[in-house]
């Protein structure tokens, strides 16, 4: 099985509620038992991260949550002026350009500048450096559910293609060529083994592999619930509420064995269709786990599957 720890931007993204600040969680678990200093970076999102891991609530700057681990929940208003900052070193200069009329006004003009804030302040991170060393060894981007995340994915081509020589295109210039580097960048894919986010999981595959190029590195399967009935076994308990006679005793039971059957029946079909449409993806599959409250233990072992 690959692993992405070698890699200094991970982009996780999938379909809406299919887990994707959960794996990226257990990503960057396992990658700071690895020695890696890792930052997770939320995209204005309704943040969960901090009850998944057991720490404090994360706010929009870096902080530090767990060893080797810092987190932020990045805004569009801060993550600007944040990168503006880090960009332009000085405050006054920083107010002297972002502050200006003019440039407010071209940037409040330009197509995906507050995605851009977000995902230039994650790229500015992969290049930090700190007394001669990178600052993170890998920042792994919890991003949007599919549209969003391909529309915060193409803006830096957008504003190459738009935008007029200066500081806001060159450093969209460098972020392009670091998605585009395939030792250094990739996407993670976060999927259910259901027939919609099998399908939608397919077209984004396609989609940020052929429009945006960047390598996708695996497919994480999330919540498969382990294998009870033989495919024969499926067929019968599918069958079987309606054969018992009325009021039996067995009716609960069977119309609970037939769902389980039907879901397993569902699991086995999406993962065929991914396996068909993406053979040459690695695939990382988290077990459904049956805990009373998700939270960092849980966290943790599914985090022991990256190896």
């Amino acid at each position: 099985m690959t692993s992405p720890f070698d890699r200094e931007f991970l982009f996780v993204t999938g379909k809406g509620g299919v887990g994707k600040t959960t794996v990226s969680a257990a990503l960057a678990l396992a990658a700071a038992k690895k020695g890696r200093r890792v930052l997770i970076a939320m995209c204005n999102a309704k943040e969960r991260l901090s009850h998944l891991l057991d720490v404090e609530p994360i706010g929009p700057r870096n902080q530090r949550i767990l060893e080797r681990i810092d987190a932020v929940n990045m805004t569009p208003a801060v993550a600007l002026e944040e990168y503006g900052m880090m960009v332009l070193k000085v405050r006054s200069v920083y107010k002297a350009v972002f502050e200006n009329r003019f440039v407010s006004a071209f940037l409040r003009g330009t197509p995906g500048i507050e995605a851009w804030s977000m995902l230039g302040k994650a790229y500015f991170h992969v290049e930090e450096q700190i007394d001669g060393r990178p600052r993170y060894d890998v920042v792994i981007v919890d991003g949007p559910a599919t549209g969003h995340a391909l529309d915060m994915l193409r803006v830096p081509q957008v504003i190459c293609d738009i935008a007029p020589p200066g500081l806001l295109r060159t450093e969209a210039e460098k972020a392009r060529s670091l998605f585009h580097d395939r030792r250094r960048s990739a996407a993670v894919l976060v999927t259910l083994a259901e027939d919609m986010p099998a399908n939608e999981t397919i077209e984004l595959h396609a989609a940020i592999t052929k429009d945006i190029g960047l390598e996708v590195d695996t497919l994480v399967v999330n919540s498969v619930l382990p294998k009870l009935f033989k495919s024969h076994e499926r067929d019968a308990m599918v069958e079987l509420p309606a054969k018992l006679a009325p009021g039996s005793a067995l009716t609960s039971l069977a119309r609970a064995s037939r769902e389980r059957a039907l879901r397993e029946e569902t699991q086995r079909s999406a993962i065929k269709k991914l396996e068909e449409a993406l053979p040459a993806l690695p695939r990382t599959t988290f077990p459904h786990l049956f805990v009373p409250e998700f939270r960092r233990g849980a966290v943790e072992s599914l985090a022991e599957t990256f190896g």
